[in-house]
């Protein structure tokens, strides 16, 4: 037996080999070698229901076969061939019975009570006489010279075990070992003292007639759930590249639902779930719905219509778009349903004609800044990003991601943005978009978030220092503080003016801070920043009162 995972049939027929196995231990006595014969009967009823789950599964191929010729034809005629080979090989092993029996001298005469042999070529156990016999199996099975049908048998196993191997893909590694389990042709292991025996000789070799004939059925046996198993699996792959749906709807895909103005509209109208071997019919035009005793429609065209052709299982429908404006269309899908009956579903859809209209929106403003990275959009409606090919001015552009570009303008002035589609692979302008180019906006000098003012003396003293701000600017960008200077009058009304490189407050800063009066002023000025473009700015000073 093999090893490994085994389906109950198979366990059940390698549990009445034990037996007999077993039977063959001891002293075969009358009543062991009837035994065999009720070993024979059972396995030859397994047999009898594999070949009527067989003819089921074969009687289930005719039928797709005849719902559906193209997609199942061939597979089924690898049906067909395993359904010729499975019977040759049993009848082989059949006819092998009925030649022992016959050399044992039962063969069927006219009148003959004792025959084992039935009209319809089958054997019955309790009829056969010498059950007891270990030569007349032999010399059929294992021959005087090693040529007795045991060796025909075995390559015959062998070559029906790699036809249907060759039948399975290879990633069903449960269906294969299962074929090889069944079928396996391979000698024994060799004995203690080495001694190699054949496959032939461990199971005919010496062996009592009563045995041989259950042994003999247990092949036939193997043979019927092996062409059980594959014919199954032939079955299933029909549809075994299918997408398994439980509902059905009319799908329409267009090429575009915004088309130009002398472009052409198209679109695919099927079925989910659609089968190229079962091509759907679509009409256009105007229909009615009759809603049916069970809750659902049937539809039916009305008036003028039109039928579309069918590409790969899928209706085409191509109208050019000349007129401006929103058009509907719709009709009804149908396909062969499993029963043989079709289908009906209906379908809507629309389309929009536009001129073109070439669109560039800026992400944040709509003029473009010098020395910062401008975030921009262009796209053509109807027309996909990857058919879309921009160029600019005085400017650099650089792809982001579908439709979205980075800007860096080069100097102050105007930037010509233009955009060039390819529809229906030719190059079509789209029209072109005029930018400002403006340099940065200066920032405003703050100290504790403020401008200027009034400002309490301790809270001025808690500041860490002097920042520039970009106010109402939408860009994520700074401008760095590089020198400021701090100053103040002091009692007799001199200027005191304390430098700094830097936006950070000096401590001879914070000394002169310490020694302000309420109602005194404190100027922030000479004040520098440098900002993304590199550029130095030389800001208006802040003057704070003490309060």
């Amino acid at each position: 037996m093999g090893h490994g995972k085994e389906t109950p049939r198979q366990k059940m027929i390698g549990m009445m080999y034990l037996v007999l196995t077993a039977m063959l231990a001891l002293n075969v006595s009358a009543e062991v070698l009837e035994a065999f014969g009720v070993v024979d009967e059972g396995i030859r009823k397994t047999t009898a229901n594999f070949s009527e789950k067989n003819g089921i599964l074969y009687d289930n191929f005719n039928e797709q076969f005849a719902l559906n010729e193209t997609k199942v034809k061939p597979w089924k005629e690898k049906a067909d061939e395993v359904h010729k080979r499975s019977d040759e090989l049993y009848e082989y092993i059949q006819q092998v019975k009925r030649d022992i029996v016959i050399a044992n001298g039962q063969a069927r005469e006219k009148g003959e009570s004792k025959t084992a042999i039935t009209e319809d070529g089958d054997i019955e156990n309790e009829k056969l006489v010498g059950k007891d016999k270990v030569d007349i199996a032999s010399n059929i099975l294992i021959g005087g010279n090693n040529d007795g049908k045991a060796y025909d048998l075995r390559e015959k196993i062998k070559e029906y075990k790699e036809y249907l191997i060759s039948l399975v893909d290879e990633k069903n590694t449960r269906l294969l070992h299962s074929l090889e389990s069944s079928l396996g042709t391979e000698n024994p292991p060799p004995a203690p003292d080495g001694t190699q025996r054949e496959w032939e000789v461990k199971y005919f070799e010496s062996m009592p007639l009563a045995a041989v004939m259950p042994l003999l059925s247990k092949f036939q046996a193997d043979v019927r759930n092996s062409e059980s198993e594959i014919v199954q699996y032939l079955l299933e792959q029909i549809d075994a590249g299918s997408l398994k749906v439980n509902k059905l709807e009319a799908t329409v895909i267009p090429n575009s639902s915004y088309i130009l103005r002398g472009n052409p509209y198209k679109a695919d109208v099927f079925l989910s779930a659609l089968d190229t071997t079962s091509p759907p019919i679509v009409y256009i035009g105007q229909y009615d719905s009759i809603k049916l005793e069970d809750g659902s429609f049937d539809y039916r065209m009305v008036g003028r219509y039109d039928s579309l052709d069918i590409v790969n299982g899928k209706g085409r429908y191509d109208v050019m778009g000349s007129r401006i404006g929103k058009t509907d269309w719709g009709g009804i899908i149908k396909v062969l349903g499993p029963d043989g009956s079709y289908i009906k579903k209906s379908f809507k859809q629309s389309f929009t004609v536009a001129e073109p209209n070439l669109v560039v929106s800026p992400v944040k403003m709509n003029v473009f800044y010098v020395g910062v990275d401008n975030p921009v959009k262009i796209s053509v409606p109807g027309i996909s990003g990857d058919k879309i090919e921009p160029s600019i001015t005085n400017a650099k552009l650089r792809k982001t991601g579908d439709g979205e570009y980075i800007v860096n303008a080069i100097r102050p002035g105007n930037s010509l943005v233009s955009v060039t589609a390819i529809i229906d692979g030719q190059r079509r302008s789209m029209g072109t978009v005029d930018f400002r180019v403006k340099p940065l906006p200066d920032p405003v000098v703050k100290v504790a978030n403020k401008q200027g003012g009034k400002i309490e003396k301790n809270i001025l003293n808690a500041q860490a220092g002097v920042f520039a701000v970009m106010e109402n600017f939408d860009f994520e960008l700074e401008f760095k503080i590089i020198e400021f200077s701090v100053s103040t009058t002091d009692k007799g009304g001199y200027t005191i003016q304390q430098k700094t490189t830097g936006n950070k407050f000096t401590q001879a800063q914070y000394n002169l801070l310490k020694d302000i009066r309420r109602g005194q002023r404190v100027n922030i000025e000479d004040v520098k920043a440098v900002g993304p473009d590199g550029s130095v700015r030389n800001l208006p000073p802040i003057v704070f009162e003490i309060i």
